[in-house]
């Protein structure tokens, strides 16, 4: 028989096997070779005295980075950050790190995994699906400090007045996102400018969902690009993703980001950032906004070399199943890693994201910003209740940002040759003798059924631009 291997045995394998896939060479303390890949973790390393064994110490260009504290599968890791804490507080002072302690923490059984910045200005641990590559934990060391990324965009818009302690610390995105500068951008609606102070204010506070909901015709695309061009100027976003659902919608918020002029010097998105609306399974290296469908994003994180344009073309959010379904399976993907993205804008996310998609979507170590104007129970569960703009149609109306509209039946004279045999008091409808025909449509008014209408009266709706 095979020898039995225990729950924590079992859960190192699952781990080594997630460390490689993303990139790592997993060691023993017994062989150590720092050159053999840029990314080196090291099991059962021995740190200080009275600091103990850290499960995994991990190093990125031969220098120490971080450590990974590994469970046996169900057990609880929101509680087990002091314990990896510890490692990185511990590093052996003979170990050359750029930073002391240890700033990436992470905490695995090799089913569930998270991770802890110690470079954020309120430290935490997030899920994430899988263990950020080298390349990535050499970057975010390579970011500006926090005072030096400030100074470099002091005049271009502005940025938060309050002091900054100096540090040599990189800046990160958490950091950064603390630091946004006033949304002032003349001509823009007050809708807009209240859901962009909003959602600057939820992400300033770390929290990792949030949705938006707002009228069709209020301008929730025109909102999105607002706040992708300041995420990436203002807040370091490296790549950002406007998630579709069908590919005609695709279009239009390609031709959105094309139109929009920034605020600060007038130019246009496109000549500052490269926006790449997907139509292959390849996203461009030089890419910072990428657009595209939900079935294409999956069928890239299967591998897939192309994907059928006519399985773009209905949508996928709307065509909730009529039995549930499971949600999609979703692996590791090398080419696109869960850290790809810094922030998913989700358009008309009110359905199926929370059954069949909800996999390619939490995939992501990005934050999800949902957009929709008919959220339903299900929508405000997936974004954790964190509703940060509520803009309906009559708000709109009453703004002036939407004309209002109502619905009315009208009765023309083939339709009446056709239903003569209906009872009278449809018949009266016309001659006045009896009580009108309902009105049609959920925009009911309390005028529609007190008078009937003239064939000539039609019904209205109209937008305003802005």
């Amino acid at each position: 028989m095979p020898p039995r291997h225990t729950p924590e045995q079992l859960a190192r394998q699952r781990i080594d096997v997630s460390l490689t896939t993303a990139g790592w060479a997993v060691q023993s303390r017994d062989e150590i070779n720092l050159g053999a890949a840029r990314g080196v973790a090291i099991r059962e390393f021995m740190m200080e005295p009275g600091y103990g064994y850290a499960d995994y110490l991990l190093f990125v260009d031969g220098q120490a980075v971080g450590a990974l504290e590994a469970k046996k599968e169900g057990f609880g890791l929101t509680g087990v950050e002091p314990q990896v804490k510890s490692y990185s507080d511990g590093l052996p002072t003979k170990l050359t790190a750029p930073h002391r302690p240890l700033p990436f923490l992470y905490l695995s059984t090799g089913v569930e995994t998270r991770f802890v910045n110690l470079f954020d200005p309120r430290p935490r641990s997030r899920a994430v699906s899988g263990f950020h590559r080298p390349e990535t934990l050499a970057e975010w060391l390579r970011a500006d400090t926090l005072s030096v990324w400030l100074a470099s965009r002091a005049g271009s818009g502005g940025v938060s007045e309050a002091p900054v302690q100096s540090s040599s610390r990189p800046s990160t995105l958490r950091a950064r996102l603390q630091r946004m500068p006033p949304v002032y951008i003349p001509n823009l609606w007050p809708n807009k400018v209240e859901a962009l102070q909003n959602l600057e204010r939820s992400l300033a506070e770390d929290r990792p969902r949030a949705l938006i909901q707002m009228a069709t015709g209020s301008g929730k695309t025109m909102l999105a690009v607002t706040a992708l061009y300041r995420l990436i100027k203002f807040g370091g976003a490296r790549r950002v993703l406007f998630l579709v659902d069908r590919s005609n919608l695709g279009e239009q918020a390609e031709k959105e980001f094309a139109n929009y002029r920034t605020p600060d010097d007038n130019r246009k998105f496109t000549e500052l950032y490269n926006v790449q609306r997907l139509t292959s399974n390849t996203i461009g290296a030089s890419t910072k906004v990428a657009i595209t469908t939900i079935q294409r994003l999956y069928s890239m994180l299967k591998g897939e070399p192309e994907l059928p344009p006519e399985v773009e073309e209905g949508s996928q959010f709307e065509a909730a199943p009529a039995a549930p379904e499971e949600p999609l399976q979703v692996v590791y993907n090398s080419a696109i890693p869960p850290e790809y993205f810094d922030v998913i804008f989700i358009d008309e996310c009110h359905r199926s994201i929370y059954s069949l998609w909800r996999q390619v979507l939490e995939y992501f170590d990005a934050y999800l910003i949902g957009l929709t104007a008919t959220p339903a129970k299900h929508t405000f569960g997936f974004f954790h209740q964190n509703l940060v703009m509520e803009y309906p149609h009559e708000r709109a109306v009453a703004d002036g940002v939407n004309v209002d509209f109502e619905v009315y039946r009208i009765r023309t004279r083939s339709r009446s040759r056709a239903r003569s045999s209906r009872p009278a008091t449809f018949q009266s409808w016309a001659s006045g003798t009896g009580a009108p025909a309902p009105c049609a449509g959920k925009h009911r008014t309390s005028r529609c059924p007190a008078r009937p209408r003239t064939s000539t009266e039609a019904s209205s709706r109209g937008t305003r631009s802005g």
